[in-house]
């Protein structure tokens, strides 16, 4: 049975993007060239072209995907929009933040290859929402004082990215958590 264009399209794009996560994964972004992509992917040179541009745009797409996963992932795990939320979400981050493709495309290359403004607007769309729709829920409920929640949501991101880099980079996992937690649980009247 022969498949449609659009079958063909989404078939060559899926594996385009499950050869350059394992390899991004693996070796970093820097030390993946676009023909070992296309290799991997058994595409051509031009099919990664015309789904993705360029090894970049093909990046950012990997990312992406890489973070709605971790957002579902967290969304399933949580009651989304409750105060405990962000407790339980912290760890299910840190927990995937400790997986070794995470941490090299979403933490390491993403704000680099990305840069800086890309990689927050990306961040903002996936699991910002999450913080930000927990603490409008916990100011609503008066469990802590009326203030910008979107501000606020942007504070807690930072420093959970920060915990999960401290964690890469060698320090104690319950220390660093414990530390981020004792921030948020600061913020409580």
């Amino acid at each position: 049975m022969r498949r449609t264009q659009e079958e063909r399209t989404r078939a060559t794009r899926a594996a385009l993007l499950a050869a350059a996560r394992s390899l991004f994964a693996e070796k970093g972004y820097a030390a993946v060239p676009a023909e070992e992509i296309v290799a991997a992917a058994g595409v051509t040179r031009g099919a990664l072209q015309h789904q993705f541009g360029d090894k970049r745009a093909l990046f950012q797409a990997v990312f992406e995907e890489l973070e709605a996963e971790l957002t579902a992932r967290i969304a399933a795990v949580t009651a989304p929009g409750t105060w405990p939320a962000l407790e339980e979400g912290v760890v299910v981050f840190l927990d995937a933040c400790e997986l070794p493709g995470v941490r090299r495309i979403a933490l390491l290359d993403a704000p680099a290859v990305l840069g800086w403004e890309t990689w927050r607007q990306i961040e903002s769309r996936h699991g910002l929402g999450l913080i930000e729709a927990a603490l409008a829920q916990a100011v609503a409920e008066g469990l802590i004082r009326p203030q910008p929640a979107d501000i606020l949501a942007r504070l807690l991101l930072g420093a959970a990215i920060e915990t999960a880099l401290l964690i890469g980079a060698g320090r104690s996992r319950p220390e660093a958590e414990q530390a981020l937690l004792t921030l948020i649980r600061g913020l409580r009247t």
